[in-house]
């Protein structure tokens, strides 16, 4: 059984980084961010509405059919719509919203049943797996906040359940993009922001991925183009993984240019 505590942990020390940073009534949260079309207040909004729908599929997951059928029929514009919606709200009543939304969540979670999996846009998840999933996004949408603000964010040993997903989502990326997953396994090493080293997969494989997490976390959740990081790919496989790979659902999204951050 896996132990939830530390997921817990992180995910809420993740989610106040961020909060600690938008909370600032200094800063605007009109400011674009590198999403196109989306504010910081998008972002925001964006957190606080998986959140609420992570929480039906929680508590109350004969319902999530229903949230199902809704996204189908909205189609690709479903997300961006729940996150205009939320950006619209006053700012204070927006990150309280998201403040009670991700605390229940958590604490639905935690409560869970062991072994229980509950419904998604994708394939069913444990309470670990939508845990580590909130934290990517908390991460992933927190580097756009950081980004559009110009702020250095320091980076932690929480990435490791950013890229615990980037490894395991290697075969959906591939899928997702109608290509056929490579039938071998790659060899990721990867090097922690406390200075040890992250791996996966077999030590011999043919096909391997160096480099840092940090930019492997900003790879896979496609908010720096591969050119802009220190990755290395061995082998035409390894390679191609590089242009497509997202830890997030849904379809290949756009990415970020080549140097935008440069």
């Amino acid at each position: 059984m896996v132990d939830l505590g530390p997921i817990l942990s992180d995910l809420a020390a993740e989610s106040q980084s961020l909060d600690s940073v938008v909370a600032d009534p200094a800063v605007d949260w009109r400011i674009p961010t590198p999403a196109e079309g989306w504010t910081i207040a998008h972002q925001i909004a964006h957190l606080a509405w998986t959140d609420a729908k992570a929480l039906i599929a929680v508590r109350t997951p004969d319902e999530f059919g229903d949230e199902l059928k809704r996204a189908l029929v909205a189609g690709e514009h479903y997300v961006d719509d729940g996150a205009a919606a939320g950006a619209d709200k006053p700012r204070d009543e927006l990150l309280a919203d998201w403040r009670a939304g991700r605390a229940d969540l958590a604490a639905a979670l935690a409560e869970a049943p062991p072994g229980e999996k509950f419904p998604w846009y994708g394939p069913p998840m444990s309470a670990a797996s939508m845990l580590s999933a909130r934290l990517m996004e908390t991460w992933a949408h927190g580097q756009d906040v950081f980004d559009a603000l110009g702020l250095e964010r320091e980076p932690t040993n929480r990435l490791r359940h950013v890229v615990r997903i980037g490894v395991r989502t290697r075969d959906f990326a591939f899928s997702v993009n109608s290509l056929a997953p490579p039938a071998e396994e790659f060899r990721v090493e990867l090097r922690a922001p406390g200075g040890e080293l992250w791996t996966f997969g077999p030590e011999e494989a043919a096909q391997r991925v160096t480099g840092t997490a940090l930019d492997f976390c900003l790879l896979v959740t496609q908010r720096r183009h591969r050119d802009d990081t220190r990755l290395v790919a061995e082998g035409p496989d390894a390679t191609e993984w590089l242009g497509i790979a997202q830890a997030f659902a849904g379809p290949p999204g756009p990415g970020r240019k080549a140097g935008q951050f440069g």
